[in-house]
């Protein structure tokens, strides 16, 4: 006879909107469901028949369960559901069905856009990967790119609960265009995060703290083929001297970037605001990047009120070499696009350098010149990005070569 545990999942609180909390006690007797909703009128009758109906399909049979309801979408319900059965049976391999994708693509998975390694990356908007409400409208904001996190957002207590939300929203949600990352656990609860979102659509997986190349190539073998790009993130002194060898560790990274909170901690610093704490890392950063042809990725702006601060705090980001941001606000999505994007100015000299170079190749001449001053190749160079970012981001993040 399979042994039952008490558990629960979920939240409960007078602030929790959106979502659910189960209990479940195991009994001799048949199963029982007490069911306490907001939405009761509206939607009373259809929420228990879909947890009746979860529980005898995955045999819970004998027990009590008790639900408290806080409007909890129909997706929501279902991987609290699961993560309660996982606990129940003691049975991480459990899995429910999820609810029909809100846009559904090939086969009948989310529509996404494809994986891409050279595509735009000013803006990584984190949302918590254990709470609902922030992950059913972050496409509106448009950032360049969503991070359902389950690492440092995400209480030790509520891992299990997180896996099985970020697995139901990748399933189910609509991400539109933006690129859809998961920031996993370190070790071995990074191990069960992957197990946990085998078969769920996503692009890129971000890595906390790696301090050597020897983790990328643990995190290859554990993606056993799996087509994910990596971003791994720098946040402890080891990492920041070993930037260089983590950058060129695998053909999978298309990124580097900087988690600035946890290294002023590894090095006994207060982060300022400033920053000249931390410059010298953030240029092992960005040298690496550039090094083995990655995008170099700042740290987030943790004051969210603080929008001149923002501003200030991308332009010196760009000036460094940085290509994006990471945001811990809708608010500051528009902020970092603004701010990453050329000047005017900047891009009408631009396009005449590259108009010169195209005249000047069509031509047959080695030298580009623009009126009576010589253009230098590095200078065509940086021409030639520039115009290539500000067409991507007239296309909405689109393909850059």
């Amino acid at each position: 006879m399979v042994s039952l545990h008490s558990c629960h999942a979920g939240r409960r609180g007078d602030d929790v909107r959106g979502d659910v909390w189960l209990s479940y006690e195991p009994t001799p007797t048949a199963f029982e469901l007490e069911f306490h909703s907001k939405l009761e009128g509206l939607y009373g009758d259809s929420t228990r028949a879909l947890l009746k109906e979860l529980a005898q399909k995955h045999g819970l049979e004998l027990g009590r369960l008790t639900v408290e309801d806080k409007g909890a979408y129909p997706f929501v319900l279902r991987a609290r559901m699961e993560s309660l059965l996982q606990q129940v049976f003691d049975d991480p391999s459990l899995r429910i069905e999820p609810e029909a994708p809100v846009r559904p693509g090939p086969g009948g998975r989310p529509s996404m856009p494809p994986i891409q390694r050279d595509r735009l990356r000013r803006s990584r908007l984190y949302l918590p990967g254990n709470e609902a409400k922030y992950m059913l409208n972050a496409a509106l904001h448009e950032p360049d790119a969503i991070i359902l996190d389950l690492e440092d957002s995400v209480a030790a207590s509520a891992k299990q609960d997180a896996r099985s939300m970020v697995r139901h929203a990748l399933l189910t949600l609509d991400f539109g265009s933006c690129e859809r990352m998961v920031r996993i656990n370190q070790g071995a609860a990074g191990l069960l995060d992957l197990a946990a979102l085998e078969g769920a659509p996503f692009h890129l997986l971000l890595l906390p703290k790696v301090e050597t190349a020897q983790e990328i190539l643990e995190i290859e073998t554990a993606l056993q083929g799996r087509e994910l790009l990596l971003m791994p993130i720098l946040e402890t002194a080891r990492g920041i001297l070993n930037a260089d060898a983590i950058a060129g560790a695998s053909l999978r990274n298309v990124a580097l970037t900087l988690g600035l909170e946890d290294l002023t901690a590894d090095l006994g610093v207060v982060k300022t605001t400033e920053g000249q704490e931390t410059a010298w890392a953030s240029s092992q950063v960005i040298f690496a990047a550039k090094a083995n042809g990655l995008q170099a990725i700042d740290s987030v702006y943790g004051n969210i009120a603080d929008e001149h601060g923002l501003r200030a705090s991308v332009r010196t980001a760009k000036a460094m070499g940085f290509e994006g941001k990471g945001c811990v606000h809708p608010r500051q999505v528009l902020v970092v696009h603004e701010e990453f994007s050329p000047s005017e100015e900047e891009l009408d000299r631009a396009q005449k350098i590259v108009a010169a170079f195209e005249e000047a190749e069509a031509q047959g001449l080695g030298v580009v010149s623009l009126g009576s001053k010589m253009i230098d190749p590095p200078v065509v160079k940086r021409a030639l990005n520039l115009v290539r970012l500000a067409q991507a981001q007239n296309h909405g993040g689109a393909d850059h070569e």
